[in-house]
């Protein structure tokens, strides 16, 4: 799932999101949007504050198999 997607579908998500994540509503909204790349550290973060919701395949999709060689045997399940 897009991140931008799970934050719509509840209120207040972006704050928590946020403020798990120690960063600013802001930089949660440009990650969100495709403005700013989802940094390395906070993908698996976001991950796991989604519930796997959002993955970081998700979140990476042209590069995760970089950083993550063990999700790409997996790539094609989503």
């Amino acid at each position: 799932m897009e991140l931008r997607v799970y934050l719509l579908q509840e209120r207040g998500r972006s704050s928590q999101l946020a403020k798990a994540l120690s960063v600013t509503r802001g930089f949660v909204s440009m990650i969100a949007t495709g403005r700013k790349k989802i940094p390395l550290r906070l993908a698996v973060a976001i991950e796991n504050f989604t519930n796997g919701e959002v993955t970081r395949k998700d979140l990476r999709p042209l590069d995760y198999m970089e950083y993550w060689p063990e999700l790409e045997d997996a790539r094609n399940d989503n």
